[in-house]
């Protein structure tokens, strides 16, 4: 795929770390103008300062939204709109991991799990969506999780945020079809990133030794499946939730 993504603009939220920033890189290398979104203006810089080691630094920016609200981001897309004219291709990829028994819950942290994953992925399609309109087409992205296809033995508000990333993508793809943009999602498995790095090697085996491919998945096993749905390669591929570990859920 390289270079075919010359000149296009890409979001892609949760895009300092794992991931996100391997998606990145690869727009990056193939052409795209990228605009990185993280939570923090410390991620944010990190993430720009690599980029600027590797020398792909000239075609990004980088924003720290809030993305609970809707004056913030839309500030940040006429700041988009401005320097790099529009948005081809949205990739929502932020999102937070929970793994806490139901007896441990409350409506706060419940509602928060869903903020972030689900609220905030709507909100920001929602803005973008009509760029895309303007130009006849778009491309949006997902993140969803192997969790919203198998469940999880606890933390039942991670599984439920992703069932609700699928319905959406699906709901989306029927309505926005029309207007010229696809949506899908991708739905990573076990996936070596450092949070997954920093537990003990044995654990780590074990993990890797439950999936079908005898290897946990790597960031850019991800990313590659995502510009591969964002490509014109995929340009018959809407509404689509594309599995991508190594054969775990089946």
């Amino acid at each position: 795929m390289e270079q075919c993504f010359k000149d296009k603009v890409v979001i892609v939220s949760g895009g300092t770390r794992g991931i996100g920033f391997e998606t990145v890189r690869e727009f990056l290398h193939n052409g795209a103008k990228v605009v990185l979104l993280g939570s923090r203006q410390g991620s944010v810089d990190k993430a720009m300062t690599q980029l600027k080691e590797e020398g792909l630094s000239d075609r990004v920016l980088g924003f720290y939204p809030d993305l609970s609200s809707e004056s913030a981001i839309s500030s940040m897309l006429a700041e988009v709109k401005q320097k790099f004219g529009s948005v081809d291709i949205l990739v929502n990829n932020a999102g937070v991991s929970d793994a806490k028994p139901i007896g441990a819950y409350d409506d706060e942290h419940f509602a928060e799990v869903m903020n972030i994953n689900v609220d905030a992925l709507f909100r920001l399609t929602r803005l973008c969506v009509p760029m895309m309109k303007e130009r006849g087409k778009g491309v949006i992205v997902n993140t969803s999780s192997m969790v919203s296809i198998y469940a999880q033995a606890s933390g039942c508000a991670y599984p439920t945020s992703k069932f609700a990333v699928n319905g959406l993508t699906k709901a989306l793809a029927r309505e926005l079809g029309k207007e010229g943009i696809r949506v899908n999602a991708v739905a990573p498995g076990i996936i070596e990133t450092d949070m997954v790095k920093a537990l003990d090697q044995k654990m780590i085996q074990a993990m890797a030794s439950r999936v079908p491919l005898q290897r946990l998945g790597q960031p850019e096993d991800i990313a590659k499946a995502i510009l591969f749905l964002a490509s014109d390669a995929a340009s018959y591929i809407s509404g689509a939730v594309l599995s991508v570990d190594g054969g775990f859920v089946g």
